[in-house]
């Protein structure tokens, strides 16, 4: 999918975020619950993690440079952490409202326009969460894979919260509306380590998916016939690109272009499996005992 499309989805996680800000604001307005406001105070965080990944993606689909010789795409990775960190500070905060309820009780008011127009921010937030879910994993975009995750939590607190909120008219326990709040904050902060581990993998050059990895040799073990065999297969993802480096052997007395045409041959089936891949293939001679002896990262 071309740039434009990607930065698509970020906008309209935007637009989604200040829909669900004034929607959620009015009913804590209308109701005073801590849980309504915990729910608001997330899509604001739900917006600036939005303006950040509109950021990396603009960032991230820059073409290679003098100084950037395999792209941009780690910038992905900056926005996920962030959007992590953002999530854990928003979680605090709930956390700082909430006890401060616990400590000193507050009678709740629950209009049904109220639960009305929460239900209807958190339909918005589904909708666009599966939008960005469907994009991010058809074109292995981590931000668009983090707000998608971002927003169904958001969808399944809110609705935890429209739970306490009904608990709390039918058995007047004023107390459960802060707890509840808590239980939201402690599901954002899991969401929010989640989310820094796997931006940390991204940057620690982490192997591509096992079942992406079992294409490659199936596509390798393909070629190996009449002497011909690889090893020193390596991968690793960064964001939406992948890199796959392998060493070639085949018998020594092939002709550089024999040679050259095998390896465009498999590079091209490679390519037609997978989508945004940089491919790096070494030729090398089979009776070489040293052809044996460079298969590490340090040749």
């Amino acid at each position: 999918m071309p740039y434009t499309s990607l930065t698509r989805f970020a906008w309209l996680s935007i637009a989604a975020a200040l829909i669900t800000i004034f929607l959620k604001t009015v009913a804590f307005l209308l109701t005073g619950s801590a849980g309504l406001l915990s729910d608001a105070l997330e899509s604001v965080v739900n917006l600036v993690a939005a303006i950040t990944a509109l950021t990396a993606l603009h960032i991230s689909q820059r073409p290679p440079d003098e100084n950037h010789a395999y792209g941009h795409t780690k910038a992905e990775y900056f926005a996920s952490i962030s959007e992590g960190v953002l999530i854990i500070i928003g979680a605090i905060t709930i956390s700082v409202f909430a006890i401060q309820r616990l400590i000193t009780p507050t009678a709740v008011e629950i209009p049904s326009l109220a639960i009305i127009v929460s239900l209807i921010a958190t339909g918005i937030n589904y909708y666009v969460a599966r939008q960005l879910l469907q994009a991010g994993k058809e074109h292995r975009s981590i931000t668009l894979e983090a707000e998608a995750k971002h927003l169904l939590t958001d969808v399944w607190t809110s609705l935890a919260v429209v739970v306490a909120v009904f608990l709390v008219v039918t058995t007047g326990l004023i107390i459960v509306d802060p707890i509840i709040a808590l239980v939201v904050a402690g599901n954002i902060v899991v969401s929010g380590i989640h989310l820094i581990k796997q931006s940390a993998l991204g940057f620690m050059d982490t192997a591509i998916d096992p079942a992406d990895i079992t294409v490659v040799k199936d596509i390798l073990s393909s070629y190996c016939v009449d002497g011909i065999a690889y090893h020193g297969l390596r991968t690793r993802q960064s964001a939406s690109r992948q890199f796959i480096s392998v060493h070639i052997l085949v018998p020594g007395y092939w002709s550089v272009k024999k040679g050259h045409n095998l390896l465009e041959k498999i590079e091209s089936a490679i390519h037609k499996k997978m989508k945004k891949v940089t491919i790096f293939t070494h030729l090398e001679p089979i009776e070489d005992p040293r052809s044996m002896e460079d298969e590490g990262i340090d040749r």
